[in-house]
């Protein structure tokens, strides 16, 4: 039971196609999941755009250059819909400017529902149903060191429960599987400079962000430990105004996980690895060998070589977004998120458009696959914001 609810967990969360060669298959990839409609609609990236309400997933940085006083953002995802019917993601954040010296805080709760599924034992046999679902809560801390640069520390509490603790009678310890859970931790950057040109300020931006780093998860009590997705990201972004009205904002990044190749040559003999030396490995030595362990594979389209040098620049997952707004107010976006054919490939265009007014703000997103039998195609998302400092204004002046 315990390796076909792994077996489900990640298609369900990384949507690997069977073709992946020497994949990195986390426990809740649902963590990888973009939760929001604005940086979806740019090709799911976000860590140098334009600070906005969701700014907890992808840089709590940015928080920190945020001109209102607070905000709050409810979005919602179902996920793979072309497939399924009863998966979705729910994702809430936001933040509250304490005052310029005093920095912001901001927390966010994802919840990742897996609809239901049957359990089988070690006999193939049903015996029961479970719902599965992961969930994760965390609070951030941002403040500006300059002018143009802030930085952000975030804490995490991450539960994965994927059959609600129902086992087997057929089961022994080593394949029950119960709930697991473990803490993480995340590090960003972002640079934001404002440049004067004649018609109107644009803004050159940066973005760095280390997550969930943080210990590993256990199914089975210990016998097996399961790395979570941390993930580096970097990211630049350039908004340039046409006149008091119209702007345009580009925005490139690139990320990768920060875990060990299953299957890479690090075993102590200088053969390939098994499961339980693999499981053996700590969070920490897992985070490096991650840039150096690839083992190299042979291309089975053109029967060439893939050297492992290639095969880590492989891993990288890179997009580019564009979003043009009207008086701030109205806004069209589109993106492009790629990844190798080997590593995946998850290639797919995003669209988006929002709305935004002084209390409020509506955004959708909606994805197309360019590669084939990729079950995110049309996927959509949705994002509802509401600016705290607007909604009191407006009590105000009721009063």
């Amino acid at each position: 039971m315990k390796k076909i609810l792994l077996s489900m967990l990640t298609l369900v969360g990384l949507t690997l196609p069977i073709w992946a060669t020497n994949p990195m298959t986390p426990s809740m990839p649902s963590l990888t999941i973009a939760p929001d409609a604005h940086a979806a609609g740019m090709g799911d990236i976000g860590a140098a755009t334009t600070p906005d309400l969701n700014s907890q997933h992808w840089n709590p940085s940015k928080y920190a250059f945020m001109e209102s006083k607070g905000g709050l953002t409810v979005n919602y995802t179902p996920w793979l819909t072309k497939l399924v019917n009863d998966i979705n993601l729910a994702y809430i954040a936001g933040y509250y400017n304490i005052g310029e010296m005093a920095g912001t805080v901001s927390g966010s709760f994802r919840y990742f529902s897996m609809g239901t599924v049957a359990l089988v034992d070690g006999y193939g046999g049903t015996f029961a149903e479970a719902t599965p679902n992961e969930w994760a809560i965390d609070v951030a801390y941002s403040r500006k060191l300059h002018e143009y640069v802030s930085m952000a520390v975030a804490l995490r509490f991450l539960y994965s429960d994927l059959n609600n603790g129902v086992n087997s009678s057929a089961n022994n310890n080593s394949t029950e599987m119960h709930p697991a859970w473990t803490m993480a931790a995340d590090l960003s950057l972002y640079y934001r400079q404002p440049i004067s040109l004649p018609m109107g300020e644009s803004y050159f931006g940066l973005g760095f962000n280390l997550s969930n780093l943080g210990g590993k998860m256990t199914y089975d009590e210990g016998y097996t430990e399961n790395f979570i997705p941390a993930n580096i990201r970097l990211g630049a972004s350039y908004e340039l105004p046409f006149d008091n009205y119209n702007r345009l904002m580009v925005s490139l990044e690139a990320n990768r996980m920060l875990i060990p190749t299953y299957g890479s040559k690090f075993a102590e003999d200088g053969e390939r690895m098994t499961q339980t030396e693999y499981s053996d490995i700590s969070s920490t030595k897992g985070w490096w060998m991650s840039f150096c362990d690839a083992p190299g594979y042979v291309d089975e389209i053109t029967g060439k070589t893939v050297s492992p040098a290639v095969e880590e620049l492989q891993e990288i997952q890179w997009g580019i977004g564009l979003e043009y707004s009207y008086n701030k107010q109205f806004f069209g976006r589109v993106g492009y998120s790629h990844e190798n054919y080997w590593k995946g490939n998850r290639r797919y265009v995003t669209l988006g458009a929002g709305f935004k007014l002084s209390i409020f703000s509506l955004d959708f997103a909606y994805c197309i696959a360019t590669a084939p039998s990729n079950p995110l195609d049309g996927t959509m998302r949705f994002t509802l914001g509401f600016d705290l400092a607007g909604i009191k204004d407006l009590v105000n002046n009721k009063k």
